[in-house]
């Protein structure tokens, strides 16, 4: 019988990890295109706006966690990455912009450099 290493369990992991990644992105930027197209007054747009932030509020937690085994330097640049993003919807909301296809961009750049 087989045994895994640890090194291949691991890296199961981190490929799953960062498919689970991808997914939530990927649907954070379907909802994105979805509010472009229908407008920053539109149900897409709070869905899009509340799910994205979600999204990198829990990104920015896992980065910040000492558990990350991601280099500290790329985990300050996501995090300044996810701040961004965080204040970009949060002047969508208060109708100060409607850059929705700035994050939508943003997020795309991110998914991307996932694999």
């Amino acid at each position: 019988m087989y045994q895994f290493s640890y090194a291949e369990i691991m890296a199961d992991d981190v490929a799953d990890s960062k498919d689970r990644e991808r997914q939530v992105l990927d649907k954070a930027i379907t909802m994105l295109q979805a509010a472009i197209r229908n407008g920053r007054e539109s149900r897409e747009a709070v869905e899009a706006l509340f799910f994205t932030r979600r999204v990198w509020i829990a990104f920015i937690d896992d980065l910040r966690s000492p558990e990350n085994q991601l280099p500290l330097s790329v985990r300050a640049d996501l995090i300044s990455i996810g701040i961004w993003v965080l204040k970009e919807a949060e002047k969508i909301r208060t109708r100060k912009s409607d850059n929705f296809k700035g994050i939508a961009d943003i997020v795309t750049i991110i998914r991307d450099g996932l694999k």
